[in-house]
């Protein structure tokens, strides 16, 4: 499986660690975004506790690029903003669909699905382009442009870092390489 999750961005790190000390503060100009063991505390503090609201802060832009098998279970829970996403519904007649699908997708499955489409380039109809449409494996791969926070992939970490579904632990692995990852995994550098 290729790079799931490519074009990152992180911002707002060093202004939302010295935030993290604003609550002890007579002076916020003070603070500064020195790693203290309250900030280490406080980032590392069970989720729902509300003592870990600096983390809202730390925002993350990236291109995700998952499976139709688990696109869902990342749309079920708040955790990412979508900015935007490839389309099978704009796309699928286009799509190289050997590059488009993981290594679980049977040869036998794309085999028929390009002659589906090959046979809807010919001549297109309603029935079949919803015959291909409803015949794209799970495995079938897209990518969205998201944003979200070090607060939500605290809770995505914690939840999927042993999923059954690779790709899933793999995004979790890629969270470990963000500046910080300790705020999200727990674990100490």
């Amino acid at each position: 499986m290729k790079d799931i999750v490519t074009n990152v961005g992180v911002y707002g790190l060093d202004e939302s660690i010295k935030a993290s000390k604003y609550p002890f503060a007579t002076d916020t100009e003070q603070c500064n975004s020195d790693i203290t063991k309250t900030v280490l505390r406080l980032a590392q503090a069970p989720k729902g506790s509300g003592e870990d609201t600096f983390l809202n802060g730390i925002i993350v832009q990236f291109d995700l690029t998952l499976s139709e098998k688990a696109w869902p279970e990342a749309q079920r829970y708040n955790w990412l903003s979508f900015v935007s996403s490839m389309s099978s519904m704009h796309c699928i007649m286009k799509f190289d669909l050997d590059e488009q699908c993981n290594e679980y997708v049977y040869e036998c499955t794309k085999r028929q699905l390009k002659h589906d489409i090959e046979k809807y380039n010919e001549c297109p109809s309603e029935e079949l382009f919803l015959q291909i449409i409803y015949n794209i494996p799970s495995g079938f791969c897209l990518t969205a442009r998201m944003t979200t926070n070090y607060r939500q992939l605290k809770t995505i970490y914690a939840q999927r870092k042993k999923h059954r579904l690779p790709e899933w632990r793999k995004f979790c692995a890629w969270m470990e390489t963000l500046p910080h990852s300790e705020f999200i995994t727990g674990k100490s550098e």
